[in-house]
């Protein structure tokens, strides 16, 4: 006689999963939570956590993932950080918006579902929420042995947050606005398959000097940057913003584009900014094109910022960590501009 268990997918143990997930998850709840795990569908209320401010709000929803990054997660037995990074990620995507995270989903698929690890994965989302005010409001966890390689997981989520009309992002930006930087922690989410290849040969418990003293593992698994609190704080000071660009898959190119007007591009200069030394070594050790390097990592740009540059100095004041990089100007495209440092690559 066959049973599911015999066939690679253990409910028991599915189970076991969930109660060990349940304190977290309802440690982020609030009173607009109506139904959260364990219904069918998660239930959250506008009118509970908004008040009357709800007639003319724009609900903002985003999906991703954190790529790659779940096998360096699986290799080193790390798995509480993977899930911070899949909630600031979604933060951010849609901060760009100029929305506030409302409630978050996640999903866990794996070929056999060990309890333990995916508490500690939804733990680390949990946590994420917890520190942005954002409700985990539910998600799945798949046991799927015929799709997944043994030992490997992947780890996806939903984010859903509001913006009233008058507060959405972009506000188009004009030739001659300043382009702030809020730096990143490393490669956050994205451009882990170039990492894991170039670095492979010297494993992740190396400690190159380039990365004073970590070892390439702990570089890699850095924990992608929620840049909510900066943002509040330049809203709260009065800074206007006129657009955000989060830097991830395609980089500076692809995305800085993305939240600025048909005809105008930008001019970024080399220097003003730390690059972060697991960037550098990825870049050395695989011999990649500076121009390569800015499209498959962020290079240290976590977060650009738009502001006019009456309000450069408003800004660095509140937020001292961002740096001034460079300027919105009325040629298309995003140019490096040449400095006193050498290029990458």
């Amino acid at each position: 006689m066959s049973s599911y268990k015999d066939s690679g997918v253990d409910i028991a143990s599915a189970t076991h999963a969930k109660q060990l997930m349940a304190a977290a998850v309802r440690s982020t709840h609030t009173p607009a939570v109506l139904a959260g795990m364990g219904a069918f569908g998660g239930c959250y209320s506008l009118a509970q956590a908004l008040g009357s401010h709800t007639a003319d709000a724009v609900l903002v929803a985003s999906t991703d993932g954190v790529g790659t990054k779940t096998l360096i997660a699986g290799a080193l037995g790390v798995y509480d950080t993977v899930g911070q990074d899949l909630v600031n990620h979604c933060i951010n995507d849609i901060l760009v918006q100029g929305a506030r995270p409302l409630f978050f989903l996640d999903y866990i698929a794996t070929a056999m579902l060990v309890p333990e690890q995916a508490a500690a994965i939804v733990a680390g989302v949990a946590h994420a929420c917890r520190t942005a005010g954002c409700a985990l409001l539910g998600g799945e966890t798949a046991e799927m042995p015929d799709v997944y390689r043994d030992g490997a997981f992947d780890l996806a989520g939903t984010i859903v947050g509001l913006v009233t009309p008058e507060h959405m992002l972009p506000h188009p930006a004009a030739a001659g606005d300043a382009l702030l930087a809020l730096p990143s922690s490393g490669l956050h989410t994205n451009g882990y398959s170039l990492a894991r290849r170039v670095l492979a040969r010297l494993g992740y418990d190396a400690r190159p000097d380039l990365l004073n003293g970590q070892t390439i593992g702990e570089a890699l698994l850095a924990i992608h940057r929620s840049y909510l609190p900066h943002v509040e704080a330049l809203w709260a000071a009065d800074v206007p913003i006129r657009a955000l660009a989060h830097i991830t898959g395609g980089g500076l190119w692809d995305n800085l584009p993305r939240v600025l007007p048909e005809g105008l591009g930008a001019q970024i200069r080399r220097g003003t900014w730390p690059i972060p030394p697991i960037c550098e070594l990825i870049v050395q050790e695989g011999g990649i094109a500076e121009h390569e390097a800015f499209h498959a990592l962020n290079m240290g740009l976590g977060m650009l910022v738009v502001v006019p540059q009456d309000s450069v100095t408003a800004a660095l004041q509140t937020v001292p960590e961002a740096r001034l990089v460079g300027e919105i100007t009325g040629t298309p495209g995003v140019e490096l501009m040449s400095t006193n440092h050498a290029q990458l690559g």
